[in-house]
């Protein structure tokens, strides 16, 4: 199965896919996290992603889909989870273009609903751990009272720096100009199932996992 996990920054998309991983052998393609890997992999592709990067340019939708088929070509087992890609109208394009080549589809789309007040709440009060990237709220699942990560025991706890309500209404905004527009482009091809992202954890969990097809 392939999935796009769709909503805006802090709605919960990394968390849920953790969960798709570990229920449905998926593999998680995050787009961050598979530009740190290929600039620091040495491939042929990493080597062009960190000389973008390094030039401190955006790295465009083709390097982008041209990593995304190296890692479909690595491992086909149990499906993927686009997080954090498309973005626009032409990356979903190129997506579908990509998939199809490669004999594959794309099997749904999860919307993650969200309160736009209560998401900057939730936003502001998150922290993670610097050493396996574990993530905790400061109201829902605070970073533990001994100081030590619950998942690998380190006391690397980090807040990220535009984590505050006027830099996340701005990421907001781009999300809306940019991203939105996917919703109605998903719905029309009978792809989109709409979650509501705020609930508690395992009940998004149970929603998502009740929306996918069998």
């Amino acid at each position: 199965m392939n999935i796009i996990l769709l909503g805006p920054p802090g709605a919960g998309k990394g968390t849920q896919a953790n969960f798709l991983v570990e229920e449905r052998c998926m593999t998680q393609l995050s787009t961050g996290d598979m530009l740190r890997e290929a600039r620091d992999g040495g491939t042929e592709m990493g080597k062009v992603v960190a000389d973008v990067m390094e030039r401190g340019d955006l790295v465009t939708d083709d390097v982008v889909i041209g990593l995304i088929r190296e890692r479909i070509d690595a491992d086909k087992s149990g499906g993927f989870i686009f997080d954090g890609f498309p973005r626009t109208l032409a990356q979903a394009d190129a997506l579908g273009d990509l998939l199809a080549e490669m004999g594959m589809e794309l099997d749904c789309v999860i919307e993650l609903q969200v309160d736009d007040t209560a998401l900057i709440q939730r936003i502001t009060a998150r922290s993670s751990c610097g050493a396996c990237g574990a993530v905790y709220n400061d109201i829902t699942n605070p970073w533990p009272e001994d100081g030590r990560c619950s998942r690998c025991g380190s006391t690397d706890v980090r807040r990220r720096s535009d984590d505050n309500e006027e830099s996340l209404k701005q990421r907001l905004m781009e999300y809306y100009k940019k991203t939105s527009p996917l919703i109605g482009y998903y719905h029309a091809g009978g792809k989109l199932a709409s979650v509501y992202g705020l609930g508690e954890i395992n009940e998004v969990r149970t929603e998502i996992s009740s929306a996918l097809p069998e």
